[in-house]
């Protein structure tokens, strides 16, 4: 059986032109109306900080034996979007690698805590959040 090394990369600066095809910014309105910021002054941010987020990623992702067996790796980018509230919703990959993998990341993204939500103005806000989650086989 092959062995593999899980690697996690978070992307904690997103720059909106680099991705700005792979990510849908025009969808601006949930059922309150409210906008959903791509920029924000303050971004929201794991409950522990970056630290805490790369540690649940680490311990709730698991690599799937189909992925391992078809010899699949690479990198899979989640979006979402943190809402006022904190919670987690509109999760969805933005770039994948296919199959078994992108479901893998989308189910540890939706098994997250509540996050502490981005602020504009000092006030919570709906913010957009891209997290990439490798899956590398050596």
């Amino acid at each position: 059986m092959k062995r593999f090394l899980f690697a996690i990369l978070i992307l904690l600066t997103i720059s909106i032109n680099d991705y700005a095809q792979n990510i849908d910014t025009t969808d601006t309105t949930n059922k309150d109306n409210e906008p959903i910021f791509s920029i924000v002054e303050e971004p929201a941010q794991f409950p522990g900080g970056d630290e805490a987020l790369l540690k649940f990623i680490q311990e709730n992702t698991k690599y799937p034996i189909e992925a391992i067996k078809n010899n699949i790796s690479g990198t899979v980018y989640v979006q979402f979007v943190v809402e006022k509230d904190g919670s987690i919703s509109d999760v969805k990959v933005v770039r994948g690698i296919g199959g078994i993998c992108d479901e893998e990341a989308v189910r540890v993204i939706t098994k997250m805590p509540s996050w502490i939500p981005a602020k504009q103005k000092g006030i919570p806000v709906r913010s957009y959040y891209v997290i990439p989650i490798a899956f590398v086989l050596q």
